[in-house]
C-alpha cells in the first residue's frame, strides 16, 4: 500500500469540496464514516464520492458495510474489533482494514492493513483511552501489514508520531476541521517520510 495520508470523514453538505481539497493537498486514501444515514441515502453518498475518488485517482474506503462497498466498487471495507469479522467481511470480495488498539490486536489481524491508535484521546473516539505512543512503536517494530497511526493527530503533534516510527497517519478533525483542509492536508503530508 503505497498510501500515507489517510482521510476519514462524514458525509456533509461541501464532502465534494473537501475531499478535492484535501487531495490536492495530499491525501491519497479517504473513507467515509457515516452512522446515521439510512442505507439507501448512505447508498447515494457512497456512490457519488466513489465517482469522485476514481476520478482524483485515490482509493476509497467504506467503513463497516462490506455490502455497501461492494455496491459501489470500493477499494477497501473498514472494521472495527467489534465488527464483522475480517475473514467474513473479505467473503465479500473486497480488500479488509481493520482498527486495532492493543498489540494482541495487531498481531491477530489478518486484514491486509490496520489502524493503530488512538495515539491520543479524540472524541471521535469517546470513552476509548489513548493507546499511545508506544502502541505506535510497538507497530513500527512488529506490524506484518500496512499500518496507519490514528487517533487525535495534528500539526501540533504529527513529528512526535513520526518519531515514533509511523510512516502513515490516518485523520480525521486535523482536516476535516480546518479552515484550509487544503493546507492543512500539505502540512501532515509534509511531515511525513516519503
Amino acid at each position: 500500500m503505497d498510501s500515507r495520508l489517510y482521510l476519514i470523514t462524514g458525509a456533509r453538505p461541501d464532502l465534494h469540496e473537501l475531499v478535492e481539497a484535501a487531495v490536492r493537498g495530499g491525501v491519497d486514501i479517504v473513507q467515509i464514516r457515516e452512522k446515521g444515514l439510512p442505507d439507501g441515502e448512505l447508498l447515494g453518498v457512497l456512490q457519488e464520492l466513489r465517482a469522485l475518488t476514481r476520478r482524483l485517482e485515490v482509493p476509497f474506503v467504506v467503513n463497516d458495510r462490506p455490502d455497501l462497498a461492494v455496491l459501489v466498487e470500493a477499494d477497501f471495507v473498514h472494521v472495527g474489533q467489534d465488527d464483522l469479522p475480517v475473514e467474513d467481511a473479505r467473503r465479500f470480495g473486497v480488500p479488509v482494514g481493520q482498527s486495532t488498539h492493543a498489540a494482541a490486536e495487531l498481531d491477530a489481524t489478518a486484514a491486509d492493513y490496520a489502524g493503530v491508535g488512538p495515539v491520543y484521546e479524540t472524541p471521535t473516539k469517546a470513552g476509548r483511552p489513548a493507546a499511545g505512543l508506544d502502541y505506535v512503536r510497538y507497530a513500527a517494530g512488529h506490524a506484518r501489514l500496512p499500518w496507519f497511526a490514528i487517533g487525535g493527530i495534528d500539526e501540533s503533534n504529527v513529528a512526535e508520531v513520526v518519531a515514533a516510527g509511523a510512516e502513515r497517519i490516518a485523520v480525521v478533525r486535523a482536516i476535516t476541521d480546518a479552515p484550509d483542509p487544503e493546507r492543512a492536508a500539505a502540512s501532515l503530508r509534509a511531515a511525513l517520510p516519503d
